[in-house]
């Protein structure tokens, strides 16, 4: 990992219970832990060939079949972060690597943000703050902005994902919301004993005041919220993206907002981060975070925790929870 990840993922108590879990070899500062930045050195390559597992975050670099055969005896990979899609190449499956991902405890942050951004575009609160004079005419003199509710509204969530479950979940918190949830791959009970009810996306769109995408960026997703799909939106309705950018047509959205038609939260855009002159930047009614829906401060070192809890786990031989499967790999984020 990156040298800030390390410094944001361990501090003295975490190190001590790595120390106590894990051989670190011949340590580093102060005698904690080796952290490598890259594998490529000649430094970097002799700490490999003795290594059985890797506890991998933000930064680190792809295990290519060129590296792992400087890691002869590596037989597991834990990411304490949440997609390992950077990280694994077809080689740490053909050899059998075991592979985990801290994806479920970095799932908690960006819910928190999603409920909090639908509570927010329920009452339009960031497009209505961008008004200057809005706080002054009052809320009765409000209009453009549709139902400034959340109460019997009905929230889409797209993507039935650890995040999108999560979403579902605490959905409940909201009196009388109707959840509806589109995903191909989604069991149907499962969605309603989380408490929303399995519809196809036409059907999510057409009835949603608040849309939120949870869907993994694969070549099947890329810009499947498109023009087309946005307008089945309801008018007034609120968009926001805390998966992936290229889940949307930009281009499409902003033309939507310009309109006045609909509203736009987004924590993930294509490209990330925007560029000058990119139409996102200067369209109205839309708010753009800069991706700090998932873990950031002391949320990392929950992630850290998650991976420890694995790595013990490992050692003794007890089953990993939250394993990867080049099965599972193909349809994650």
């Amino acid at each position: 990992m990156n040298p800030e990840s390390f410094r944001a993922h361990f501090d003295d108590a975490r190190t001590a219970r790595l120390a106590a879990l894990a051989d670190l070899g011949d340590g580093g500062v102060d005698g904690g832990p080796v952290c490598l930045h890259e594998l490529d050195s000649p430094a970097a390559r002799r700490r490999l060939r003795g290594a059985d597992v890797l506890l991998t975050s933000w930064g680190a670099p792809a295990l290519t079949a060129e590296r792992l055969r400087d890691a002869p005896a590596l037989r597991a990979v834990f990411h304490a972060a949440g997609s390992v899609r950077p990280l694994v190449t077809s080689e740490v499956w053909r050899r059998g690597i075991r592979m985990t991902s801290a994806a479920d405890a970095n799932a908690i942050p960006v819910a928190e943000y999603t409920l909090a951004a639908i509570i927010f575009a329920g009452k339009k609160v960031p497009f209505i703050a961008a008004d200057p004079e809005a706080a002054y005419r009052g809320w009765s003199h409000l209009g453009g902005y549709g139902n400034l509710s959340n109460y019997r509204r009905t929230v889409g969530v797209v993507g039935f994902s650890r995040i999108g479950r999560r979403v579902v979940g605490l959905l409940d918190r909201l009196d009388a919301t109707v959840c509806l949830v589109a995903d191909p791959h989604a069991d149907p009970a499962e969605v309603a004993a989380a408490g929303g009810v399995l519809v196809d996306l036409p059907e999510l769109l057409a009835r949603s005041e608040t849309l939120t995408l949870h869907a993994p960026a694969l070549p099947s997703t890329h810009h499947m919220i498109g023009a087309a799909e946005l307008a089945l939106l309801p008018d007034h309705a609120t968009v926001i993206n805390t998966a992936r950018g290229s889940l949307i047509d930009s281009a499409a959205l902003a033309a939507e907002c310009r309109s006045g038609r609909l509203f736009a939260i987004l924590d993930v855009t294509e490209p990330e981060p925007l560029p000058p002159g990119d139409p996102l930047r200067s369209t109205p009614n839309v708010l753009i975070t800069p991706h700090l829906a998932g873990s950031l401060g002391t949320e990392i070192l929950r992630l850290t925790d998650h991976t420890l809890d694995e790595l013990a786990r490992w050692i003794v031989g007890e089953p990993l929870r939250a394993e990867i499967t080049p099965q599972a790999f193909a349809l994650n984020a």
